[in-house]
């Protein structure tokens, strides 16, 4: 679809809700249009409200775990009839509970989403801005990216993929005009938490989670200002994450299991 102004384009994946949704309502206020995508119902609802908001905006439903449907997103921004000038690389999920136990499909399905779609989609959006010579890309990554998580290995594994790939892109793009930056949200008030079996943690069941809007704030204005990683939340959030990332991976991962072990809600 050739969307019909001169505005900014953004793509943002994983739009239909919470961060995602959050992250297009910025580059909707900043005066960008949007592609944006997701797999749910709740799509169609966030277009409509990116609309009234000013933006022409291109929706586009997939499985981003599936090699075709990231193939018929990136189709759907190259036919746009503008460059990119943005892209937010959000859609993910996580799965809670003892490894020995959890579905394998499922946390296979995290792999897929959080660690192959996001190469596939940042492969062809890198190429396009690069061969452009501008543009700009956020990944969501999350402060799990800087500490085992146990009973959420895979997930906290696939956001350590997530992290160490958007900076190491940020390098290797550095001198091309294409920025990189990593969003590190702490616990936020999502549908994560829901979808990922993880309401009976300490960390699901805690009232202490970040504003969805303020996370996606910080996140576009650390993209604007070209910065390497946000640490993204309330104060408490971003604390949480620089101090684990300097804290030794054995010594975090009993203290990460204080907030993750499943029944840790009542507790």
């Amino acid at each position: 679809m050739t969307l019909p102004t001169d505005r900014p384009l953004a793509l943002v994946t994983g739009a239909s809700s919470g961060i995602g949704l959050e992250l297009a309502k910025q580059f909707a206020e900043h005066g960008f249009d949007l592609v944006v995508a997701a797999e749910d119902d709740e799509l169609d609802a966030a277009a409509e409200t990116l609309r009234a908001m000013g933006a022409h905006v291109s929706p586009v439903r997939g499985d981003l775990t599936r090699y075709e449907d990231r193939e018929l997103l990136v189709t759907a921004v190259r036919g746009s009839g503008r460059p990119l000038a943005a892209a937010a690389i959000n859609a993910g999920v996580g799965v809670g509970g003892a490894f020995v136990d959890t579905d394998l499909d499922a946390e296979l399905g995290i792999v897929a989403l959080n660690c192959g779609s996001t190469v596939h989609v940042a492969k062809r959006v890198a190429q396009d801005m690069a061969a452009r010579g501008e543009g700009r890309i956020l990944f969501t990554s999350s402060v799990a990216s800087q500490a085992p998580q146990p009973f959420q290995a895979v997930y906290g594994a696939s956001k350590a993929f997530v992290q160490h790939l958007a900076l190491a892109l940020r390098e290797e793009l550095s001198d091309t005009g294409v920025s990189v930056t990593a969003l590190l949200p702490g616990p936020t008030d999502t549908e994560f938490f829901d979808r990922g079996d993880l309401t009976d943690t300490r960390m699901g069941a805690t009232d202490a989670k970040d504003d969805p809007a303020q996370v996606a704030r910080q996140g576009y204005e650390g993209l604007m200002k070209g910065e390497a990683s946000v640490f993204a939340g309330s104060l408490a959030s971003k604390a949480m994450g620089r101090l684990s990332a300097v804290t030794p991976g054995n010594v975090a991962a009993k203290l990460n299991r204080v907030m993750t072990e499943p029944g840790s809600a009542d507790g």
